[in-house]
């Protein structure tokens, strides 16, 4: 009688079939997960994290995840949300993120990098490996990781023990990762301006994205009060996104730069491969880009009025 494979074996092999299909996405996370490794390491051999930075990661990941919590308690008052204002929603979403890729990371980045190296071309270049960093972790964790879009179907492996509200679910946590890694970085050069309005833009995007998320669960069967706690529990991977961020930028001066063009290449990644194409499935790409203009300008008024 044939054993039935574990569901270790099962994951592993899915994972190694996966990457010998697609050799160099696998070979972008690999050197993204060795660059990350690198800069946490440059950060355990140097001096020990200011406690000060590890308590603005830890508030700014709980607002990040918070945030997400309050916007799906919404799910528990409505019964449904019509599809263009879920991607109106989504819209204004994506539009904070960029905003907030632009002026809250890659701007801070390239003065940094700048200050560092006394080059503009030598800042660009930081920038952009930062960048190739965060864009390299996102796609390799976008496919080897088995998750699923609500209306791209699943993707990466394929794992047939895991169920579809899960898979949903794990595409909403990878979503949530780079945000908190922004907010991580963001705090980890100690200075405010930088962290605040970018801390205030996430946590105002997530309460449209959870009630969002939350709803998309409703409407694939899950009870209400199932779907709000699934919601809000994505939202813990900002928190520990956020500590992922510090650590990575806190060690070596140029960590900071390096990890802020990270985080920033990550978030574009999301806003760009994932979002963007949900918000114009639907034939509401108007009302998205609108949405999306909105969220911009909004992040752009509160990166000058709280910077």
């Amino acid at each position: 009688m044939a054993t039935t494979p574990s569901a270790e074996h099962s994951f592993w092999h899915a994972c190694y079939a996966e990457m010998r299909a697609r050799p160099y996405s696998a070979g972008m996370l690999s050197v993204s997960l060795l660059g990350v490794l690198v800069l946490l390491i440059s950060q355990l051999v140097t001096e020990p994290l200011n406690p000060m930075l590890l308590r603005y990661a830890a508030i700014g990941g709980c607002v990040g995840f918070g945030s997400t919590a309050v916007g799906a308690l919404g799910a528990l008052l409505m019964r449904n949300l019509k599809t263009q204002t879920e991607d109106t929603m989504l819209g204004f979403a994506a539009g904070m993120m960029l905003s907030a890729a632009s002026f809250s990371l890659l701007l801070p980045g390239l003065e940094e990098g700048e200050r560092l190296t006394g080059s503009s071309l030598g800042s660009a270049l930081i920038s952009i490996l930062g960048l190739a960093l965060g864009v390299g972790l996102m796609l390799g964790l976008d496919r080897f990781t088995p998750h699923q879009h609500e209306h791209l179907g699943p993707c990466g492996p394929e794992l047939a023990r895991v169920g579809r509200v899960w898979l949903f679910t794990l595409a909403i946590t990878l979503h949530n990762l780079p945000e908190g890694m922004a907010i991580g970085v963001s705090f980890s050069g100690g200075d405010l301006n930088v962290g605040v309005p970018l801390t205030t833009a996430i946590a105002l995007q997530n309460l449209p994205e959870g009630l969002a998320v939350a709803m998309a669960l409703r409407a694939a069967g899950v009870p209400p009060v199932r779907a709000v706690i699934l919601a809000g529990a994505t939202g813990l991977m900002e928190l520990l996104g956020a500590f992922l961020g510090v650590g990575v930028a806190g060690g070596l001066p140029m960590a900071y730069p390096i990890g802020l063009g990270l985080a920033a290449g990550a978030m574009i990644f999301v806003v760009s491969h994932e979002v963007i194409p949900e918000t114009h499935r639907n034939g509401h790409q108007t009302r998205a880009t609108l949405g999306l203009m909105l969220g911009f300008g909004l992040m752009m008024l509160l990166d000058t009025v709280l910077g």
